[in-house]
């Protein structure tokens, strides 16, 4: 029998892929699927690239949950379900940490004992699918520019940056966990270290509740107190909602800068994701003040979402492009697929 969704029912991984299978039984027909391609947000120091998943690299996976305890085990949970459907469907894993391994150590490495490192304490960066497919389509579009020294805002609910030289990532504003760098929806961002202790210290605030908070409780949520949306904080009249935008973009050029350093000057600035796509408001805002990098913005393309949003004058090319992580996995689950 055919499981259907009913509104307002609360599925597990398993459910909901009970009713995607019949969903795609009725689409497909008599076709059914060639492979699933999974995003997986860490493959830790093993896996910097596309992986077909058995049972040796799933326990290597799962052994991975610690590091990311908020995605991992839901992204596996997902594997889980679909082997279960199809035990002998080809199961792709695609990962965020890949795209920023083999940067320089010094980009990976945090000033600890080593044997934290060792423990696997260390910079990871996120986000990988959307840089990967972002520089692919500037390859496409404009290799010189892709060969050059470009940062990727990809500016969404959650939000990073990403250093790139020659097409090989250099540095990214996220590190352990995909918590740190900027301000975002409802994550904090870069916090000093000493907030953590004087919190449990201080207000009795456990690690447990701390992480929640710092997830789901901050970011532009937390300093406005109205929501977590930027759209709706661009049409507040609330000073609040001002002033979380203010934060957010501040920390966006704070970081732009810090991007171009590791990159030893600026290229191509490239927004994308929904705020970064979407945003008129936040890409003018994160351009201004920036003018000593050699940016210089076309307000009339940039209000007309333009593929281009820079001046001809300007020394850094501003653009806008849309990211497609989805394809991105499919691409790498075809590749595989095409390479036994």
């Amino acid at each position: 029998m055919e499981r259907k969704w009913r509104p307002g029912e609360h599925l597990d991984h398993a459910g909901a892929f009970d009713i995607l299978r019949d969903w795609l039984h009725e689409k497909m027909e008599s076709s059914r699927p060639a492979a699933v391609g999974h995003r997986v947000v860490h493959g830790g120091t093993e896996f910097d690239a596309p992986v077909r998943v058995n049972d040796a690299v799933f326990a290597k996976l799962e052994a991975l949950n610690p590091l990311a305890p908020l995605h991992q085990p839901h992204n596996l949970a997902g594997i889980k379900a679909m082997r279960r459907l199809y035990p002998e469907l080809p199961q792709i894993a695609c990962f965020d940490t890949a795209f920023h391994r083999g940067r320089p150590p010094e980009a990976d490495r945090f000033a600890l004992p080593r044997r934290f490192e060792e423990a696997g304490v260390r910079r990871y960066g996120f986000h990988g699918s959307s840089y990967e497919y972002i520089m692919r389509r500037l390859a496409e579009i404009a290799p010189a520019e892709a060969s050059g020294r470009v940062v990727v805002a990809h500016l969404g609910n959650g939000a990073s940056l990403c250093a790139v030289r020659n097409g090989q990532a250099v540095d990214t504003t996220m590190g352990f966990t995909p918590l740190d760098g900027l301000v975002m929806g409802t994550r904090s961002g870069a916090l000093d270290p000493g907030v953590i202790p004087h919190l449990e210290r201080e207000l009795g605030i456990g690690a447990q509740e701390a992480e929640r908070i710092l997830y789901h409780e901050s970011g532009l949520l937390g300093v406005s107190g109205l929501s977590s949306d930027m759209r709706d904080l661009l049409a507040s009249p609330e000073t609040r909602a001002r002033e979380a935008i203010d934060l957010y973009v501040w920390r966006l050029r704070r970081e732009l800068g810090a991007l171009t350093a590791s990159l030893g000057g600026l290229d191509t600035l490239v927004f994308t994701a929904g705020i970064g796509e979407n945003a008129p408001a936040v890409r003018a805002a994160a351009c201004q003040g920036m003018e000593w990098l050699g940016i210089k913005l076309d307000e009339s393309s940039n209000a007309a979402h333009a593929p281009v949003i820079s001046t001809p004058e300007s020394r850094v090319t501003l653009r806008v492009l849309p990211t497609d992580e989805e394809r991105m996995i499919a691409l790498h689950v075809i590749d595989l697929l095409e390479r036994g």
